[in-house]
């Protein structure tokens, strides 16, 4: 079967939707990719935006449900397909939706801190013993670091993973 891949980079627009389908778990959230582009005389100016149902099964379902939410940045990377359907008044219509194999926080606009075992990231601090009330997936969460701002003095607080 030939199968359409796809990288989305933009926000989540609802709340992510769980759900069972037989005996898997799903979830599924839209997101929104909106482009734009330099007018002539240096101001912005809104592009066109892509608006994509992303599918999340397997271990997606997890670290998904836990990390990421309404207005999160994000970059889904999985095969494209269109749905079709009929509406309540009987119209056919078609949707476009993602099926994801990965899903993670846009790091350009977001910082987060893995939390996984066995891995030790940039610190040296070691990781915890495994079973020591962590699941194994890694779940990334917001860090009390300085960052720069646009001004470039240093904003200190913590920062959601929707920054």
């Amino acid at each position: 079967m030939f199968e359409t891949p796809l990288t989305v980079v933009g926000h989540i627009v609802n709340d992510p939707q769980r759900r069972k389908v037989g005996d898997q778990e799903v979830i599924k959230f839209r997101v929104a990719s909106n482009s734009r582009r330099r007018a002539g005389d240096g101001s912005w100016e809104a592009g066109n935006s892509l608006f994509i149902t992303v599918n999340c099964w397997g271990k997606l379902v997890t670290g998904v449900g836990a990390a990421l939410g309404k207005g999160a940045p994000v970059i889904a990377v999985g095969h494209v397909y269109t749905s079709e359907y009929e509406d309540r008044d009987g119209n056919r219509r078609s949707s476009l939706e993602m099926r994801a194999t990965s899903v993670g926080p846009d790091l350009s606009r977001a910082i987060v801190r893995i939390e996984k075992p066995g891995y030790s990231g940039p610190d040296a601090e070691p990781a915890p013993p495994a079973g020591a009330g962590t699941t194994g997936d890694a779940v990334p969460t917001a860090v009390d670091d300085p960052v720069a701002s646009d001004d470039g003095s240093a904003a200190r607080g913590p920062l959601p993973l929707s920054a």
